[in-house]
């Protein structure tokens, strides 16, 4: 069955805009940022692996935190995995748009 309406085209020309983050209230300006001009898809893919940084050394803490706050460890990781399949869903969505 054909469809109907086309895919739109991928926008290739999606990137990230100058951001600035880590500002600590100390009266000084931001400690980092990111750059603008990178593509969407190089950001996606190191975002992805920041959350599964994240996701490994909170896995990593449970061997040392008091078992009354492992709510709050599980409600974190549960959270950062939830982050990281978006992402991860969000370039399969690419890549397959721009193998076909």
């Amino acid at each position: 069955m054909k469809k109907i309406v086309p895919d739109p085209p991928l926008d290739k020309t999606a990137a990230t805009a100058h951001s600035v983050f880590g500002n600590c209230q100390a009266g000084h300006s931001a400690l980092f940022a990111v750059c603008s001009g990178v593509a969407a898809h190089d950001a996606l893919v190191h975002a992805s692996l920041y959350l599964g940084c994240a996701y490994d050394t909170g896995y990593k803490a449970f061997d040392d935190i008091d078992p009354a706050h492992k709510g709050f460890l599980w409600s974190t990781l549960h959270s950062v995995e939830m982050a990281k399949g978006l992402v991860d869903a969000l370039l399969d969505g690419i890549e397959e748009r721009v193998g076909e």
